[in-house]
């Protein structure tokens, strides 16, 4: 018998070192992607939260007494869109729409809200249900007529898509208490006035279920998105 100390076996280290390293590099860049898709995007919903400050109401019933929450709606309103029409709360009972503060000489943000607001309108043309709704904060320049040339150059057909005036105490109340959106004169600024950038979508009650930066691609893409969840709730 020889005296040779038997090796133990040894497979070949090396030899599917390479496949190993390119799919350990492959599931870790996945691992990372993953992880900003998470980390940068807004979370996918079922189901549209209800916004604004509820108010606690206690309901006696046969079971016993029992707490409903109550969100708020947006308070009632009568304006007068660009063919001169009334239009009101009435106006929008039972529909869905996407709600906007705006001014016709804005040189900053409206241009761009609006034309992502018509992406909007453009993206959901088949749905009637659906409307929009732009309400004017310099009631003084943007009469129904300079409305009427602005909602034609977008685009905007006047059934779906209202561009109101009204008393200027009237659109900042409703703009501030109403929509939680506040709009103010400032002379300091560019164009002379202060105002939210927000996309305010309310659903077929009067509640508001979302808030969109209107000059934001990623949460413009976000509304389109969610309207489809709040096209199909009941």
């Amino acid at each position: 018998m020889s005296n040779k100390a038997k090796q133990p076996f040894r497979s070949k280290p090396y030899a599917n070192r390479k496949k190993f390293n390119l799919f350990l590099t492959g599931m870790i860049c996945l691992v990372v992607a993953v992880g900003i898709v998470i980390i940068f995007s807004k979370p996918t919903q079922t189901k549209l939260p209800l916004l604004g400050e509820p108010v606690f109401k206690k309901v006696n019933t046969p079971q016993g007494t029992k707490t409903d929450t109550i969100y708020p709606v947006i308070p009632r309103f009568n304006f007068t869109d660009q063919l001169k029409q009334p239009v009101s709360n009435q106006t929008y009972k039972g529909h869905i729409y996407v709600a906007d503060f705006f001014f016709t000489s804005c040189p900053t943000i409206c241009p761009v809200m609006s034309r992502n607001l018509k992406k909007v309108y453009d993206q959901y043309a088949a749905f009637p249900e659906l409307m929009f709704l732009s309400y004017t904060i310099d009631p003084k320049y943007d009469t129904p007529e300079v409305l009427n040339r602005y909602a034609k150059a977008l685009g905007a057909d006047a059934k779906r898509w209202h561009f109101v005036t009204g008393p200027k105490e009237e659109i900042y109340q409703l703009a501030e208490k109403g929509y939680y959106s506040p709009a103010n004169k400032d002379d300091s600024v560019d164009g002379g006035y202060v105002h939210s950038g927000g996309l305010i979508l309310i659903d077929r009650n009067g509640h508001m279920r979302g808030v969109y930066d209107g000059t934001s691609d990623e949460e413009v893409g976000w509304l389109i998105r969610d309207l489809k969840i709040l096209l199909a709730e009941k």
